[in-house]
């Protein structure tokens, strides 16, 4: 059983920030993504699941355990 603190979340860019509004460009860049289909890897928490929903027309999650 995978508690809170195993769990991480893989987020890929898959589409570009251009044109978009500032804050959400700034958003995915907090959240370390710097090119098209790049990958980041997350600890599952609620502020990460909260840029996660900022930005979520431009990212694919993926849910890890351990």
């Amino acid at each position: 059983m995978a508690t809170e603190n195993d769990r991480h979340l893989r987020i890929t860019l898959v589409k570009s920030p251009i044109g978009y509004r500032e804050k959400q460009r700034l958003t995915v860049q907090a959240l370390g993504l710097r090119r098209m289909q790049a990958s980041v890897t997350h600890r599952d928490t609620p502020q990460i699941r909260g840029m996660i929903a900022r930005v979520r027309h431009l990212v694919q999650v993926e849910e890890l355990d351990g």
